[in-house]
């Protein structure tokens, strides 16, 4: 566990999805670069029975009167052990489909070991 409390999960990417291990209890991060210059904006699907959303930040990285760019950081709390998903669309304001989409696996257990 680091400082901030949070877990010091691992993850690994698995043909189309990246899979994080963490604890029941414990919170783990996710980090998306956003392009709001664009429009951009990922948006999270996932079942809150099993995890909840505790934080979402947004770090300008780049940006003045014309570019506005970041690290959009979401952080969730694992709830119940198992295996859960989240889905993040990169959505557009003015469009009716995602133009991204990334996938997340999340294995929790009970006490942080497989």
């Amino acid at each position: 566990m680091n400082s901030a409390g949070q877990d010091q999960h691992s993850s690994v990417e698995i043909g189309v999805h990246r899979v994080i291990e963490s604890a029941l209890g414990r919170s783990f991060t996710i980090h998306l670069w956003e392009d709001r210059t664009r429009g951009e904006q990922w948006v999270p699907s996932y079942n809150s029975k099993g995890l909840g959303l505790v934080g979402d930040e947004y770090l300008r990285i780049a940006g003045n009167n014309a570019v506005d760019n970041g690290r959009r950081t979401f952080e969730f709390m694992s709830v119940l052990p198992g295996t859960h998903e989240i889905v993040f669309e990169k959505r557009m304001g003015w469009k009716f489909t995602a133009e991204e989409r990334r996938v997340f696996q999340i294995h929790v257990t009970e006490n942080g070991k497989g």
